[in-house]
């Protein structure tokens, strides 16, 4: 029987295991002291097998071909991009989990030119000289909000942030009791405002606020009124706060301005399309609010951004402020804000804003999509289950509107020998994952999120796991 010691001895060494075939292939492909890393961790864990279990079956060529192995695997691992296309069938258009509002083609044709070229991202052709990177899509955004002026930054979350150490840094920010929300992330208000530099002053209660609360703890102290737009929470029963135009009257009466964070900002009324009521940009523009932040990857449907409109002194200082260096926007988001934005001034701008499309699409499209799937899919397959075409729901996702829900067609899945949980998990492992949900315990996919083009995909990850 071989000792411990004696199987250690078997182990090849690293500069004998770079001879192999295998190991030459990953050479010619990567850094040497890559391989020689990954080598070394194998290594180690073959010595911990060994150490444990004592083995005595090992010969050199056997402990070589383990080491090789699980290197091998190692390596597959490492490069397995974690950042992966999925079919969203959750019914969630603006899924946090999933990256939100997917993008239009023109933003893709423009971010492929853009990626492998140098652009204009903040160079002058008049001058020839440095440019100024907001302007980019400062035409567009006031031109669709109506606002004096604007800026971009990473997120509303650093909108916000930028827009309170902007214009309150020292002083006084009154917010309603009502108001002081955490939302995804652990991004709470009070926090924010802390870190702005700014005192946060609270006023009313948790369920009602009234016009003589703000009134009392204005002082010349006083840097700003906060509002907050209840786009991820909702307080309901005996509830009651100040409407936005009194709010902006008093403000505007002590010489004080009113930011708004309306988290899922739009441009257009979602409610002239049978939809849930989100507050209009440009409608608080015309109410004299001064300075109004929102995300640029919710219902605007582009990439991540937050966006800062309002008039030109209160722009003028965020713009000012050498924190926005901190929070800018890289080359290609700017590109896929700029063509996001282009795309609203278009006739048909809701069927080219993905986000929008969905939002917007009929009943009997759906239903047509989901008979043309079932219709595709081999008849052997109801052998192993059910699949059945019926009515749910969808959300707009991402904290707008949450109580809010649309009418959609779904899929429901029950195997004969698979419970719901064990489908979920077999679509997520699909080498496309398909992401769904649990409803009334079966497995479930929202037609209202799949595009015509998924139906392939989800044909075949169908066929696979209920033939298996």
């Amino acid at each position: 029987m071989n000792s411990t010691q004696d199987l250690f001895r078997q182990i090849p060494a690293i500069d004998a295991l770079l001879q192999e075939e295998p190991v030459q292939r990953w050479l010619a492909e990567y850094k040497s002291e890559f391989i020689i890393k990954l080598l070394r961790r194998s290594v180690q864990q073959i010595r911990e097998t060994i150490r444990s279990s004592a083995a005595d079956a090992f010969n050199k060529e056997d402990l070589t071909k383990q080491i090789i192995h699980l290197t091998e695997a190692e390596l597959t691992a490492f490069f397995n991009s974690k950042l992966k296309c999925v079919v969203n069938g959750t019914g969630v258009v603006l899924h946090t989990n999933l990256g939100r509002a997917p993008l239009a083609p023109e933003v893709r044709h423009k971010l492929n030119d853009l990626a492998e070229n140098y652009c204009s991202v903040e160079y002058a052709f008049e001058t020839g000289k440095r440019g100024e990177r907001n302007g980019i899509v400062e035409h567009l955004i006031t031109a669709l909000s109506g606002a004096e002026a604007a800026a971009v930054v990473n997120n509303n979350a650093a909108a916000v942030l930028l827009a309170l150490n902007s214009i309150a840094d020292g002083k006084e920010v009154i917010l309603s009791r009502g108001q002081l929300i955490e939302i995804g992330g652990s991004f709470r208000i009070p926090e924010v405002m802390a870190q702005s530099g700014a005192k946060m002053i609270e006023v009313g209660t948790t369920n009602k606020t009234h016009l003589r609360d703000y009134e009392n703890a204005v002082t010349e102290d006083t840097g700003a009124i906060l509002v907050v737009h209840p786009s991820n929470y909702r307080v309901l029963g005996f509830v009651q706060e100040v409407p936005l135009e009194k709010l902006v009257r008093l403000a505007h009466k002590h010489a004080v301005p009113v930011i708004y964070d309306l988290g899922g900002g739009v441009f257009v009324d979602l409610e002239k399309y049978g939809l849930p009521h989100e507050p209009v940009v440009s409608d608080n523009v015309k109410l004299g609010v001064d300075v109004i932040t929102f995300s640029g990857d919710k219902v605007l449907g582009g990439p991540q951004s937050g966006l800062i409109v309002g008039k030109k002194k209160y722009i003028r200082k965020i713009r000012e402020n050498h924190l926005l260096r901190a929070l800018r926007l890289d080359k290609l988001i700017f590109a896929a804000l700029e063509e996001t934005l282009k795309l609203y001034f278009k006739r048909d701008f809701e069927q080219k804003i993905p986000a929008l499309r969905m939002l917007m699409e009929p009943m009997n499209s759906q239903k047509k999509r989901g008979e043309a799937l079932l219709d595709q899919l081999p008849k052997a397959i109801f052998d192993s289950g059910t699949i059945d075409l019926t009515t749910g729901t969808s959300q707009v996702g991402s904290g707008a509107v949450p109580l809010e829900e649309i009418e959609s067609y779904v899929l429901t899945l029950s195997h004969n020998s698979l419970s719901a949980n064990q489908l979920a998990g077999l679509f997520r492992k699909n080498s496309y994952p398909v992401i769904g949900y649990i409803r009334r315990g079966k497995f479930t996919l929202n037609l209202r999120t799949i595009k015509e083009s998924e139906l392939p995909i989800l044909k075949d990850a169908i066929s696979s796991i209920f033939t298996e």
